[in-house]
């Protein structure tokens, strides 16, 4: 497989990406109509994520629980929001045991309902708040149009919630988690996303405040890769959610939810595959480094191996995720481009050669041909070999910034706007009237991603009717 020739990202990024979750061993299409079966390396990879995010959730007072996959249709039906915009992507469960159900049951598309009539249940006093419920699982949305971890009917996430006695607490909730899936895309996935709250047309179904963290593909597209929202009192109302406070008096509940998804996987695709395969980020690759013995004898398989075993127990003690390539059914050059297929960081190759020269040879993955590559004493190889896989961290997300501030654009009008969103972002003043943003995206087949936090701090004109406006918005096309 790691023969094939992939297509390049310039003659067809959409197949590129297909084919390179195929050949790269991170998932499969599965029997079921819009199903993936995320295959162990995929998997791997998922766990390395999910081990990240969870310290994190945890260090700020969050623990774990499940809750059911079934919930009542009428459940969905107390949130008039809610169901609405979920009803197109419900799957129904209308018999079981043979019989049908008294109640159809929906396959969770996400949890507010059924969470929100558990908690109904447990919260009783301001005491008993905030409750802050993290669920590790699965949903099902039943999507139209599939690709592998960016948008299936079944996929794989967390989903955060939370119930606070104040606005204040939850909106400061909101933001908290915001910030560790922001840190968490900059630091451990080096992908330089933007925060920032979406328009009232694109949060989600329910919220009164959504957030995202947006990211830049290589092909120029947006990919929303978490939200995190607040609800208000909506689903606390509609549940009976509620406390007596200090003063002995019943209140609504303030609740949020949040979420990140296996479509993470996709933005790390997306954002540092190339033309040879996936280019993982060391601190969340499954293997960080692979060792490839290379001998033609049995004489110098003895000699080579003996060095290669040592360099792989060397490395192993310093905590480095490693794998030993000593299959004798392919040569070398199969090994190398199967490795690189797989995005492994760093490759270490120890020959006859290096083995009499007391050295080995580094391939670092982010740098394809001989730019990559180096040779390095075998001596203090796990110190080289774990600072290299720092600097490529950090390349990888330098790379990737650059990119997408370079594809970032301020245009001067509505005009120029609408050939930057041909391939390009625009950041641009807006007046926050969905006339205007349902124009752009009946014109240039692009949404707005979202309006960032960050702003300047003059005031504007709308790029598309020219009435004052306050706040700039990211305009793209978008997955």
């Amino acid at each position: 497989m790691a023969e094939d020739k992939l297509t390049k990202r310039a003659d067809d990024f959409s197949e590129w990406y297909n084919q390179l979750v195929l050949k790269s061993d991170l998932a499969d299409y599965a029997p079921v109509r819009g199903c993936m079966v995320v295959k162990p390396y995929g998997w791997t990879l998922w766990e390395n994520m999910t081990a990240a995010l969870d310290k994190e959730f945890k260090a700020t007072g969050h623990v774990n629980a499940a809750f059911p996959m079934l919930i009542p249709m009428s459940f969905f039906e107390k949130e008039k929001e809610h169901v609405e915009g979920f009803a197109p992507e419900l799957a129904v469960v209308t018999h079981g045991g043979g019989e049908l159900l008294e109640e159809p049951l929906v396959v969770r598309p996400t949890s507010e309902t059924i969470i929100g009539y558990m908690y109904a249940k447990w919260i009783k006093s301001w005491r008993d708040l905030p409750i802050l419920i993290n669920q590790w699982g699965s949903v099902m949305r039943w999507e139209l149009r599939t690709k592998l971890f960016l948008r299936t009917a079944e996929f794989y996430w967390q989903e955060g919630h939370t119930a606070h006695a104040t606005s204040e607490e939850a909106k400061e909730e909101m933001f908290r988690i915001l910030d560790i899936y922001a840190n968490f895309a900059i630091n451990e996935a080096a992908l330089p996303v933007i925060k920032g709250e979406k328009s009232n047309t694109e949060r989600f179904a329910g919220a009164q405040i959504t957030t995202s963290i947006e990211g830049m593909m290589q092909d120029k597209k947006a990919l929303q890769s978490a939200t995190s929202h607040y609800f208000g009192t909506n689903f606390a109302k509609a549940f009976e959610i509620q406390f007596l406070d200090q003063n002995n008096t019943l209140q609504f509940c303030e609740t949020t939810s949040w979420g990140l998804s296996t479509r993470m996987i996709g933005a790390i695709i997306m954002t540092h595959g190339d033309d040879q395969g996936l280019v993982l980020p060391p601190r969340l690759a499954p293997i960080q480094a692979v060792i490839v013995p290379i001998f033609k004898s049995d004489e110098e398989k003895a000699k080579v191996m003996e060095v290669a075993d040592r360099l792989f127990k060397e490395l192993k003690a310093a905590g480095i995720r490693l794998k030993m390539d000593d299959r004798d059914n392919v040569s070398s050059g199969f090994k190398f481009n199967d490795w690189e297929m797989r995005g492994v960081p760093v490759r270490i190759e120890v020959g006859p050669k290096d083995v009499e020269k007391g050295t080995v040879a580094l391939a670092r993955r982010d740098r394809p041909g001989r730019e990559g590559k180096s040779f390095v004493p075998q001596a203090g190889l796990d110190s080289t070999v774990s600072l290299l896989l720092v600097e490529i961290q950090a390349s990888l997300l330098q790379r990737a910034t650059e990119f997408r501030d370079a594809n970032i654009h301020d245009p001067k009008d509505y005009d120029e706007m609408k050939k930057v969103l041909e391939n390009g972002w625009a950041f641009s003043y807006w007046c926050e009237s969905r006339e205007c943003e349902g124009k752009v995206k009946e014109d240039c087949k692009a949404t707005t991603r979202n309006i960032p936090f960050e702003q300047p701090e003059t005031e504007g004109t709308c790029i598309v009717c020219g009435k004052p406006s306050k706040r700039k918005v990211y305009f793209a096309k978008a997955y």
